[in-house]
């Protein structure tokens, strides 16, 4: 096709539609709709509690969570400036969870002690141990502000130690120092009221490009003038104090727009980084300048580590970096050394380079040469530390999907790396694991081994599903010896282990209808298993229901795998076929053998959230959950260049496949996802006719508008145009012939997913004479938080499905 003439002349066309039909003034504001009562009971069930574990594993925290927010909470005010959301009255992130209340529980004698003296209706957040494990700190996020509490373990009371001073708008807020007493970031008690918006602007928003390439992707919430810049440096503006249990403070260093604070191992030195000007526009808050510290922590020296320049200019491509140091951080297991990554390449992986990266490290004082540690030919992404002697360098390349990893000697820098792993990282079933990590005598985690050997935790993917593993690694041989592994009925993962010869740990044990709770295993002793919680079924209406997790073949012969749920009770043979909802989120691979893998497992506890399609299954509804629609290119070739016929064709196998086995009735499958998954659903529907609904959350629907790359798409619009063009649903709205719901957080945040999709698109549907209905939930996010709104989508997505799918026809 003659693609530049077509596309022109089908955008305009598309663009006149938009501007003939744009308003969407065929309004129902009939207030905010709940779904049928049994979906209502699910969304209410009580929310499982989160488990934290001591170092030694003999205490544990369980931490209470409260269900869904109100709506009015999710619509208190908001800033949303720099890439970040700010509630302007606490100081704090505006769209954080939290915590009602802590138990203290003792793993031996299994004696459970409640934290007293919080105060009612605590939002709790940031919880952190001590070194010496005697106290917990945590903020309590109040009406006007967050503010510092500590409980004794000793006698399990919490007590206040600040007044509502903690500024917790970027990074961690509080962190505990060597001698307990604490770091913490406050909000500047100098920096005076926030400044007013001025009801004339001072001047034009200009910005300037003098020619050098700056590639970025559709960014959300950035800063838009001068004034959002005086709110950002305004919220930014901390200065770290030290505070002792008793509540007393005193400042350390100056204020500054702190974005981070790291401890040294031996407690001597902070580790600060500080945003600098000038800020950007076209960059959210992470990528401006920024300086890095280190502080002596009685404040008598400060050290320049590094001055960062602003990240607008980088090279296309997830492979693709800044130059100069990176990732800068403490070694594990010495007192006080910092070690960081700088590109030999320019940060562009075009580039063919032996030494891609080279690992730098400084010692205290920070005023000698950086030594060289180590290089790599892939690009650097982290170091697990053990001691002068050992430690693990990891390295990935996202265009092949390749990852390394290798035993470098610290003291011996000039040794050559030893790679012992080398292998796809999507290859689920040659997973190895990952390190079990300790804590060493300076209080940090690092590796936990005997000698030569790691201790790994695996998912333990297999043609079955999932069976995770504890094992020992040899990084000499590459032998791997398992330890442990879960056996079916269950799935068991290990969470901790205990003792340093991997015999003693704990797991989080569930099945299909048994709710996840831990458990202490001992594989050398004698004795059963020891139940440690006892969290109840949330969810009673669902027992009985039947879920399978089953394969089939796509029509080139890749394997594909699906979970389906049916009601309980459910015989194909007496009660025939079921409508059927599938649900699906489309995933990239660069090997057919890796994407045909089983992924999940079939003895997971069913567990339901906000967004899940699994509450239609007591509508009467067959689910095909977590169906696998993978999009493969192999070698030189990209995925999405076959994005549209790999697509289709696993809908078609997912199909033929439910409706063969007798549960499903062809006429009446409705397909739906959220965010890449409404995008696929949109796809669906202008390039088939095999659906009788579909439900897209929250997508993306012009790639156009993301044309810097998308999801893992690493071109640009202008490197493959008919790429952009033919993956775009708006571009094919004249071809879709099935109802379809669309349903947008009007203040989403996700890269790429701007609410003008969702209006754009629903134009060029209405334009085209299509079945369609836009639903935008004020003041939600990329993920819905309010309860009134949660209830209201699956209001409408229960009756979206009952009028064009349950009830199709009749």
């Amino acid at each position: 096709m003659n693609l530049n003439f077509q596309t022109l002349r089908h955008l305009v066309c598309l663009l006149g539609v938009i501007f003939l039909y744009g308003s969407l003034h065929a309004q129902e504001n009939n207030g905010y709709k709940t779904p049928p009562q049994s979906i209502q009971d699910l969304v209410n069930a009580p929310v499982t509690p989160s488990v934290y574990f001591s170092k030694e594993g003999d205490i544990m925290l369980i931490l209470e969570r409260p269900g869904y927010k109100s709506l009015k909470e999710v619509s208190q005010p908001e800033l949303r400036i720099g890439g970040i959301r700010i509630n302007p009255k606490t100081n704090g992130p505006s769209r954080s969870s939290s915590y009602s209340g802590i138990t203290v529980k003792d793993v031996k004698s299994g004696e459970e002690t409640p934290i007293s003296g919080l105060p009612e209706d605590a939002k709790i957040s940031g919880i952190s141990w001590s070194d010496d494990e005697e106290h917990l700190a945590f903020g309590i996020v109040g009406d006007e502000g967050i503010s510092l509490w500590v409980a004794d373990l000793s006698t399990k009371t919490a007590t206040q130690v600040t007044d509502e001073i903690i500024n917790d708008v970027y990074g961690t807020a509080f962190t505990w120092l060597s001698d307990q007493s604490l770091l913490i970031k406050a909000t500047n008690p100098d920096r005076g009221p926030m400044p007013e918006k001025p009801q004339v602007p001072s001047s034009p928003i200009i910005q300037e490009t003098s020619g050098n390439a700056a590639p970025s992707r559709t960014y959300q919430d950035l800063l838009a003038n001068e004034y959002d810049e005086q709110l950002f440096a305004y919220f930014m503006d901390t200065q770290l104090m030290i505070v002792d249990v008793d509540g007393s403070t005193k400042p350390l260093g100056k204020p500054a727009m702190i974005k981070s604070m790291d401890i040294s191992p031996d407690g001597q030195y902070v580790l600060v980084e500080s945003i600098q000007r000038p800020f950007s526009y076209l960059v959210p808050a992470y990528r401006f300048p920024y300086n890095v510290e280190a502080w002596s922590i009685d404040g008598s020296k400060k050290i320049t580590i590094a001055e960062i320049p602003l990240d607008e200019v980088r090279p296309t491509g997830f492979d693709a970096t800044v130059t100069g140091p990176r990732s800068i951080n403490w070694r594990k297991d010495t007192p006080a050394t910092l070690y960081w990554a700088e590109a030999q390449d320019g940060g562009d992986p075009k580039v063919e380079i032996q030494e891609r990266d080279i690992i730098y490290t400084l010692d205290a004082p920070f005023t000698g040469n950086k030594q060289k540690l180590a290089s790599t030919s892939l690009r650097y992404s982290s170091i697990d530390w053990s001691d002068d002697n050992f430690a693990v360098l990891n390295e990935r390349w996202f265009d092949t999907r390749q990852e390394k990893r290798s035993l470098i000697d610290p003291s011996q820098p000039e040794k050559p790396k030893a790679t012992f792993i080398e292998r796809s990282y999507s290859d689920i079933y040659n997973d190895p694991g990952d390190p079990v990590m300790t804590t060493n005598e300076l209080g940090e985690y690092v590796l936990l081994r005997n000698g030569n050997q790691l201790f790994m935790t695996s998912e333990g993917g297999s043609p079955d599903g999932s069976m995770p593993f504890l094992s020992t690694f040899d990084v000499s041989s590459g032998e791997q010896d398992i330890l442990w592994r879960c056996q079916a009925p269950f799935y068991e993962e290990v969470v901790k282990v205990l003792d340093d010869k991997g015999h003693s740990f704990i797991t989080r044990k569930q099945s299909t209808d048994i709710q996840p709770n831990y458990w202490l295993v001992n594989t050398r002793k004698r004795i059963a298993p020891i139940q440690l919680t006892t969290f109840e079924d949330p969810y009673p209406s669902l027992k009985g229901i039947q879920k399978e997790l089953v394969t089939y073949t796509r029509n080139d012969g890749l394997n594909l795998s699906a979970t389906i749920y049916t009601p309980a009770g459910y015989d194909p043979d007496k009660d025939g076929s079921l409508p059927v909802l599938m649900w699906a989120y489309p995933r990239e691979y660069k090997s057919k053998a890796v994407a045909a893998q089983v992924r999940g497992s079939k003895y997971e506890f069913t567990r339901l959230y906000w967004g899940t399609p699994l509450y239609w299954v007591t509508q009467g509804y067959a689910i095909m959950d977590r169906t696998e629609m993978p999009i493969v290119g192999e070698g030189d070739q990209e995925p999405n260049d076959f994005f549209i016929e790999q697509l289709v064709a696993n809908a078609e196998a997912a199909i033929d496949y439910i409706v063969d086995r007798g549960i499903g009735d062809r006429d009446r499958i409705a397909v739906g996802g959220h965010s890449y998954g409404a995008f696929m659903t949109a796809n669906l529907l202008s390039h088939s006719n095999l659906f009788a609904a579909g439900i897209a959350r929250s997508g993306a629907y012009n790639r156009t508008l993301t044309p810097f790359g998308f999801q893992y798409e690493q071109r640009t619009y202008w490197e493959a145009p008919e790429v952009y063009y033919n993956m775009s649903p708006f571009m094919h709205a004249d071809k879709v012939k099935t109802p379809i719901l669309l349903i947008h957080g009007e203040a989403d945040n996700n890269s790429g997913t701007f609410p003008i999709q969702s209006e754009r698109y629903y134009n060029a549907l209405k334009g085209h004479g299509a079945t369609a209905r836009l639903v935008f939930l004020p003041n939600e996010s990329h993920g819905y938080a309010a309860q009134e709104s949660i209830m209201h989508t699956l209001y409408e997505m229960n009756e979206w499905l009952d009028k064009w799918v349950k009830n199709k026809g009749k």
